[in-house]
């Protein structure tokens, strides 16, 4: 199944405090509850104004239905075509 890498602005995310986080986080995985286990939440990574999250999906539309009923910013929804860290230099 695809991967896809979700851009949310989020201004201010960098300085969500551990409870925000984690309200946030609960509010995801209730809507993917309710979504159905097509759609898997991987991982997020937080930035200044930004959270950057990557998810496993059959395609874009149901990232966006998930960001729709999460009420969540999905400003950019990119496939994953392929992964590279230092040992593809090898």
């Amino acid at each position: 199944m695809p991967k896809y890498l979700i851009e949310r602005e989020i201004p201010g995310a960098g300085k969500l405090n551990p409870a925000e986080l984690q309200g946030i986080s609960q509010k995801s995985c209730s809507v993917l509850r309710k979504h159905g286990p097509e759609v898997q939440w991987v991982q997020s990574y937080v930035t200044g104004d930004k959270i950057y999250c990557i998810y496993i999906a059959p395609d874009e539309d149901a990232i966006s239905e998930h960001a729709e009923m999460g009420e969540f910013p999905a400003n950019l929804i990119s496939e994953i075509r392929t992964v590279i860290d230092p040992t593809n230099a090898e």
